[in-house]
């Protein structure tokens, strides 16, 4: 699946500015395309004013935060750790950045590779190189891989938070600071929204690859089952590689457009932005129009409004995320105020902004 152009420079955007300046070359090969992709891509984010060009090396715009403090105090470093690929988190990273670096805090950014336990591997390194804390965001394609992290991050002797991440009731990782998004809320804005125009069967697309995932799953069935409003619903999966725990039955790997013509639905809420913008080209080509149609709300809305119908999208507060866990880990690394405060679960609410996909049926 060929990523967006726009979710491309997001991503070199992202990692600019969380490092301040990176070589052209590192970022092509992160990104998985060619040099000359980049250098067009940087091209163009330096002629927006988004970024600086050098020769073979591209700089942030924020020229203070250019030059990263070379002998950083002790217990001066916060490591955060990412996954690749990810400008959802990414967008959290560039929140949490801000209220570090206004502390004084360096950032020792850690991006973590697509396979299965990667990020412990990177809190070692990061733990030997002498962070003082960690924001953390585990990738969890499964609930596995979740399980098997448990211990070795219940076990941790510095200050962690989890951004978007909530570790279930009883783990190892209950007593854990966490800060997420409220996701069932923002599945509540979707469906609210859909019935407001006066849809009654919806369908579900959504990824089943993260917490998230399984998160607005959970949510969308148990929303759509006790609306008054909602006369039938089902659920899908918005990509069929983006499903790890499988065995699904056969309607739930269904194409969008075989689903909506078997339930009868007239409105659609897909799981994230790339997928959704995908999955209503694939509409258009079995000609199903959106809004026409299908009234379309997509999650995320990191590009959900770039589409050539643009997105009605549900957005977390992704940079607020990375803001408030960022505070948090502040006060934790803050012995006399901190040290013994209550663990905190913090959600934050998700909005809604309206565009052309949806409309009254």
């Amino acid at each position: 699946m060929r990523e967006p152009v726009e979710v491309r420079r997001q991503r070199i955007l992202a990692a600019v500015e969380s490092r301040g300046s990176a070589r052209v070359s590192d970022l092509a090969a992160e990104l998985e395309v060619s040099v000359v992709t980049v250098r067009r891509d940087v091209e163009e984010l330096a002629q927006e004013g988004r970024l600086r060009r050098g020769h073979g090396v591209v700089r942030s715009t924020l020229a203070a935060r250019d030059i990263p403090a070379p002998h950083p105090p002790d217990g001066g470093t916060v490591a955060v750790v990412v996954p690749e690929r990810h400008t959802y988190l990414y967008e959290s990273l560039h929140g949490a950045r801000s209220v570090l670096e206004a502390s004084g805090k360096r950032i020792a950014l850690h991006i973590a590779p697509q396979v299965a336990g990667a990020e412990r591997p990177l809190v070692e390194r990061a733990l030997e190189d002498g962070a003082a804390g960690l924001l953390l965001a585990p990738r969890w394609r499964t609930l596995a891989d979740e399980e098997a992290d448990r211990p070795w991050l219940a076990a941790l002797e510095v200050p962690a938070v989890l951004m978007e991440r909530r570790p279930g009731a009883g783990t190892a990782l209950h007593a854990m600071d966490s800060v997420c998004s409220d996701h069932a809320y923002g599945t509540h804005l979707a469906v609210e929204h859909l019935v407001g125009l006066g849809h009654r069967r919806i369908v579900f697309a959504t990824r089943d690859d993260s917490p998230t995932a399984r998160t607005l799953r959970s949510a969308c069935a148990r929303i759509a089952e006790a609306h008054p409003l909602v006369e039938a619903w089902a659920w899908t999966l918005s990509a069929p590689e983006a499903g790890q725990e499988g065995p699904y039955a056969p309607e739930e790997t269904a194409e969008l457009h075989e689903v909506l013509r078997r339930t009868g639905a007239t409105a659609a809420v897909l799981h994230g932005d790339v997928d959704a913008l995908m999955l209503v080209q694939r509409l258009a080509d079995h000609g199903v129009r959106v809004p026409e149609d299908c009234s379309v709300v997509a999650y995320d809305d990191v590009v959900a409004g770039l589409g050539t119908t643009p997105l009605t999208a549900v957005a977390p507060p992704k940079a607020d995320v990375g803001r408030a866990a960022a505070e948090l880990l502040l006060e934790r690394l803050d012995s006399e105020a901190g040290g013994h405060a209550p663990v905190r679960r913090v959600e934050l609410l998700p909005s809604l902004s309206v565009r052309g996909s949806t409309r009254p049926l």
